[in-house]
């Protein structure tokens, strides 16, 4: 028997716009950095001294970012560029799920897990051969994946419902439900301490994390 899910709210304890303007259409962490897609670019922002710190051009970055230790992910223009963060150079390209839909992506012990918007899936992707292996179906508006210590998690807003993050079972069921205050969540990156990094409306990132209830 499966436990029941649980609904909780979260909070957001900081909200950052690093450039003016423009949506944020993907985000990651690497352990010190947040680095967003915001249209045709891959941008490097450091919480610690509230600066931009590097901007690489990234024709039609406009869908998930993510990174695996060594190289960033980005979605763009049906593909899956594998990119140098210290110059922007891109070492590899693999095609993506879907040209039109990918809405989110992270990666995890070589796979990649690329969110597809409004056909609310969720594939996991060779990250080597860009193969898709497994996909998972969702009941809401897939606008940001994330996976941290073997949880997987994704954004849903957009579909006239509040903003939620939701971490799902390997069969896509929703284990676990975190009603976010916000109007939209584009990008998603959990960091392991128990919040989130989250992109949000006219350029915000958002740091989130579960409510205290006393």
């Amino acid at each position: 028997m499966k436990p029941a899910k649980i609904d909780r709210d979260a909070e957001v304890i900081r909200e950052y716009v690093p450039i003016d303007g423009g949506q944020v259409h993907g985000v990651t962490f690497d352990g010190k950095l947040v680095w967003f897609a915001r249209d045709d670019e891959l941008v490097a922002f450091d919480p610690g001294t509230e600066q931009v710190v590097r901007r690489h051009r990234v024709p039609s970055a406009r869908a998930g970012t993510a990174f695996d230790g060594e190289h960033l992910y980005q979605l763009a223009r049906g593909e899956i560029l594998v990119l140098q963060p210290s110059d922007g150079r891109i070492v590899r390209r693999m095609p993506s799920p879907d040209r039109d839909e990918d809405s989110g992506m992270a990666w995890a012990d070589g796979y990649l897990w690329i969110g597809q918007y409004r056909q609310s899936k969720i594939h996991k992707v060779d990250a080597k051969t860009g193969e898709v292996v497994k996909t998972l179906s969702s009941d809401r508006f897939v606008t940001g994946v994330s996976c941290i210590d073997g949880a997987l998690w994704h954004a849903s807003s957009g579909d006239g419902k509040p903003s939620q993050l939701r971490r799902v079972a390997s069969d896509g069921t929703v284990e676990e439900s975190l009603a976010v205050p916000v109007k939209a969540i584009s990008g998603l990156e959990a960091t392991g301490d128990g919040t989130f990094w989250c992109g949000g409306e006219a350029g915000t990132l958002r740091r989130v994390r579960r409510k205290s209830h006393g």
